[in-house]
């Protein structure tokens, strides 16, 4: 920063006066022995890094404004300003020599093959699988975070597989999987790592599908949308206090994300978790459920989870069942047209039921699918088109 420049002051020339530049980036080579962790990945001595000696899985970050020194993520609504050697409130972006790295790509902590419905997708290829990959890392600090271990750590910290783009492409072709989930911590924390696959698998006929707190600028989001099939995006409350006190964010980023992909043409569901004392209050429901008919329609699913205690928030019960029906009940009320109970297995809530007829359409137990009355994406029963993606 320039002489007697304050950070409040740097921050409103980059973040209003300076609009964020894309940069594409290109992982460097590494310069530790293969298989062993670089000792100067540790703590805060990148600061005297040179580019050419950065970590294997390293790649300059595509959305950030620096002056040459200080830089500023622009990534999500956090915007973090970062002096040489200082790390992101997600843990994986760091400045080295005024520019911005992420340390999450081509190193996912987490590589499986899941049931889409476990995302969860009730209305996206029922059936399907999806190759899910997540690296560590996550813009938010719930305090009921279920992947803490891998969320709330940095990239060196957890055992990891290497993977780059045209790897994961290539290791879900072969195992005829037709889709690729972002997935497990928070796909925004290495967006380089899920903006360079999802364009890779775009191009391969695979499909994409982000699972996400939704906590992203819009720039960065519609660059993603192009190559985005599908998404689950977590709305975890209708509170700005409540997303401050419970998840470290704000809620309006959060709003802005659905209207952006209602308007880019992404299909996405909704998922809250209720958790007791916390979201659970019809009142605020009902709110929440006002704006999603407002603002997007009846036709998006909601899925209502039920919380177990986790992480920093184990002296709480687990959601009683009976509130996740009265909410679900509530949703159907106020007219949106598909609302889920999940984490309650062999429960009803779970079914898919046609909003013009009320006749089961797809029954499920767990992750398995017991029948399927739809044709080409209509009920059986009453000819009624059911929004989705089906064929």
């Amino acid at each position: 920063m320039g002489e007697g420049i304050t950070r409040k002051e740097f921050l409103k020339t980059l973040g209003l006066g300076a609009s964020a530049f894309f940069c594409p980036g290109a992982a460097y080579g590494f310069w530790s022995e293969k298989g062993k962790r670089p000792k100067s990945i540790r703590g805060h001595v990148f600061k005297n890094e040179a580019p050419e000696k950065l970590w294997k899985w390293s790649i300059e970050g595509f959305h950030y404004a620096s002056d040459g020194t200080t830089v500023q993520c622009q990534v999500c609504p956090n915007r973090c300003v970062l002096e040489p050697g200082d790390r992101s409130v997600c843990r994986s972006k760091v400045n080295i020599g005024g520019k911005l790295y992420s340390l999450a790509y081509g190193n996912p902590c987490a590589v499986h093959i899941d049931p889409i419905e476990k995302k969860p997708l009730n209305h996206f290829y029922p059936r399907s699988l999806i190759f899910s990959i997540a690296t560590t890392g996550c813009n938010f600090r719930c305090l009921n975070c279920q992947n803490w271990e891998i969320s709330q750590r940095k990239p060196e910290e957890v055992r990891h597989y290497e993977l780059f783009p045209a790897d994961v492409v290539r290791r879900a072709k072969e195992n005829g999987v037709p889709a690729i989930a972002y997935t497990y911590s928070e796909a925004i924390t290495y967006y380089e790592y899920t903006y360079d696959t999802a364009r890779l698998a775009s191009e391969a006929g695979l499909r994409n599908v982000l699972v996400s707190n939704g906590y992203i600028n819009e720039t960065p989001l519609v660059r993603l949308c192009k190559y985005l099939d599908g998404a689950n995006i977590n709305l975890k409350s209708f509170s700005d206090q409540i997303y401050r006190c419970l998840n470290g964010g704000t809620l309006k980023p959060v709003l802005d994300t659905f209207k952006t992909l209602h308007r880019e043409g992404v299909w996405f569901e909704m998922t809250t978790l209720v958790v007791p004392t916390y979201v659970d209050d019809p009142e605020m429901i009902k709110r929440m459920c006002g704006w999603i008919l407002k603002e997007l329609g009846p036709d998006y699913p909601l899925h209502f989870l039920r919380f177990f205690p986790r992480y920093k928030l184990t002296r709480l019960p687990a959601t009683p069942i009976s509130t996740l029906e009265e909410l679900r009940e509530l949703a159907l009320r106020e007219g949106i047209h598909y609302v889920y109970v999940g984490n309650v297995p062999g429960h009803e809530g779970a079914n898919t039921y046609c909003h013009h007829c009320h006749k089961v359409l797809i029954e499920r137990r767990g992750y398995l699918i017991l029948q399927d009355n739809l044709a080409d994406g209509r009920c059986r029963f009453c000819n009624t088109p059911i929004p989705g993606r089906w064929t």
